[in-house]
Parts: C-alpha cells; sequence; structure tokens
C-alpha cells in the first residue's frame, strides 16, 4: 500500500494496476493499465468517470457511489495525475439523486473535478455518448476516446485502483446485482471472483421458481446462461434471473422494412443492412456500413418487431471480420 500515492510517477501508477489485475469492472474488462497508456501523440484533457450505469435492474454502481464517494474521487484523482489530464467528470443519471448528492460533497474542494447530472437514457453510459453528451466532443468512426483527447473510466474500476494503490488490493473481489422476478431476494453482493453464480443466488434466498433466463450482466447487453454453474468474472455486473412468463419465446420472421432499428441505433448505423449482408457472408460490404462502430446495446433487436435477433449476427459478423483481418495481415508479414 501507498498512503502518500501523490509521489508515485505515473509508470509506477501504470505497473501497480497491471500487477493488481484491473480491468473495466462496467462488462467490456479491458486491461486498466492499457488504457491509462495513451500513445505520446495523443494528450489526455479530461478523465470521465461512468456512474451512469444505464443498463435496467443494476444497481452495483449506485451502491459503490453511495458508499464510497470519497475512494471514488481518490481514485478518479490518481487516474488524472497519471495521465497528466487537467479536468476530472463524474457523469451521473438524474434517477440517481443520493450518489450526485454524495460525490458532489466530496468534491466540493476539488476545483479541477465537477459532477454532472445526465439525461436518464440507455445507452447514456455507453463511451462514446457519454463523451458527447458531457464535452460536446465527438469520437471518429472507429476512433476512441483519447482520439478526442479524453479517458473514460467506469466507477468500479476507478476505486479498485484507488484500493491497489492506497490499500495494496488486487482485483480479487466485485460488487454483482443480484435480481430479478425469478430471485426471493434481490441485492447487492460483495463476492469473490470466481464464485459461482448458484452461490449467489442462494445467498439472495435462492429461485422463486423454475427461472425461464438466467442473464449474466443486464437485460440488454448480458449474456444468457445454459446452467447457474458458471463463475462470476471480473466483468460480471449483475446476475439477472427472468420467470419464464418474462421470457419471449417467439420466433424469428423476416424482415419487414419498418427501420425501427434504425431509428434506435445509437451510433446511426443502418443494422438491417448490416445483418442482411451478414447472413450472405458478405463481409466486406458489413465494414463498409460500419460494423466496428457497433456497441452491442441491444437496442435495435429490442424495438425489432420480426424479433431478429440482430445483435447476435452482428456480433458473429464482428469476429469473423477480425479473423479475416487477421489472417490477411499474417499473410502480409509472411
Amino acid at each position: 500500500p501507498y498512503d502518500e500515492y501523490f509521489r508515485l510517477l505515473s509508470q509506477e501508477v501504470r505497473n501497480i494496476v497491471k500487477e493488481a489485475g484491473i480491468v473495466g469492472l462496467g462488462g467490456a474488462a479491458f486491461p486498466t493499465h492499457v488504457k491509462l497508456t495513451p500513445p505520446q501523440n495523443k494528450p489526455i484533457d479530461t478523465v470521465i468517470i461512468n456512474g451512469c450505469e444505464c443498463e435496467p435492474y443494476l444497481t452495483c454502481d449506485y451502491q459503490l457511489m453511495i458508499k464510497h464517494p470519497k475512494e471514488i474521487i481518490e481514485g478518479l484523482k490518481i487516474i488524472m495525475k497519471t495521465l497528466d489530464a487537467s479536468r476530472g467528470i463524474v457523469g451521473i443519471e438524474k434517477d440517481k439523486p443520493l450518489a450526485l448528492e454524495r460525490i458532489a460533497k466530496e468534491v466540493t474542494k476539488e476545483p479541477n473535478i465537477d459532477v454532472i447530472p445526465l439525461k436518464t437514457k440507455y445507452p447514456q453510459g455507453a463511451e462514446k455518448q457519454l463523451i458527447d453528451a458531457i464535452l460536446k466532443r465527438r469520437v471518429p468512426p472507429d476512433g476512441l476516446p483519447l482520439d478526442v483527447e479524453c479517458v473514460v473510466n467506469n466507477v468500479g474500476t476507478t476505486l479498485a485502483i484507488r484500493d491497489a494503490i492506497v490499500k495494496g488490493s488486487p482485483l480479487i473481489e466485485r460488487v454483482v446485482t443480484v435480481t430479478g422476478r425469478g430471485v426471493r431476494n434481490p441485492q447487492n453482493v460483495r463476492v469473490r471472483i470466481g464464485t459461482l453464480i448458484s452461490e449467489l443466488i442462494r445467498q439472495c434466498g435462492g429461485y422463486n421458481q423454475e427461472p425461464g433466463k438466467i442473464i449474466m450482466g443486464g437485460p440488454m447487453m448480458g449474456l444468457a446462461q445454459s446452467t447457474d454453474d458458471v463463475p462470476v468474472m471480473k466483468g460480471t455486473s449483475g446476475i439477472l434471473v427472468l420467470t419464464k412468463e418474462e421470457v419471449d419465446t417467439k420466433e424469428e420472421s423476416a424482415c419487414i422494412k419498418c427501420s425501427k432499428c434504425v431509428d434506435a441505433c445509437p451510433m446511426n448505423l443502418l443494422p438491417n443492412m448490416i445483418v442482411l449482408y451478414a447472413k450472405n457472408r458478405i463481409w466486406d460490404k458489413t465494414e463498409e456500413y460500419n460494423i466496428s462502430d457497433c456497441m452491442e446495446c441491444g437496442a435495435c433487436a429490442y424495438v425489432c418487431p420480426a424479433k431478429i435477433p440482430l445483435v447476435e449476427y452482428i456480433k458473429k459478423a464482428k469476429f469473423t471480420v477480425s479473423v479475416i483481418k487477421k489472417k490477411k495481415m499474417t499473410t502480409k508479414r509472411g
């Protein structure tokens, strides 16, 4: 542990974060030490802490902001110093008044840190949407937040960075929301990484009835599980148990070209066209329609009246495109 963390050099902080095994706890699980190491030609002027938690059902980040506001701001200051950023911002949706109040109280004497209330909507917590909402900066297609001089970190990740520096704690546990009508006592649980989902359900009183679906994560971006005999991972923000009555069993039908998916897409993509080319295995066309910009938020599939699993097709296509690109690069090198 380092009580005087402000004396640490930036590279020392990065090394500690790397050794502690810290990744993005919002769900992406991207290695945090990489985020803290932008290229020299990409200066960072603003660090944004993502406190939106816009996925329905999930409240683990909200609880962290309520219970650990001081530590989260301390983590933000560590990140700002590491990146030599002059400004820090905590973005929180307006439906989290207690979190807004407690975080705002902690930054009253911090002239370079602001708390900004944001409109409650999905997917407000996505990096590109968050940067646009707070700073009015547009991240370019295929770009990253560092292209507009920003770095975005989840509140849980920020707290983990603080704990790694100040307490010397590696990332061996996290808070998980266990929720849904299929669970007797929904609650937020601090749990060791590797604990089985079945243990979390048991801790929360067990199932109300035979579950219709178990989702790791939220209902929009989470992944359905075939069994509860799987472990909590670093990116596991929630366990959602739906009853059989809540599970939509309608089968996929033909696209009726209503364009609802286009209207719903926060990235201004054409999901219908991307999926059309993906189904026909015309991979270069999916790239022309900027498939890599899809953040898999699930908004398109949610509004689709034909119940087409658009995100599922897009995920498979993105994976295939990435494999093709790697093969081409390997061939060129050879």
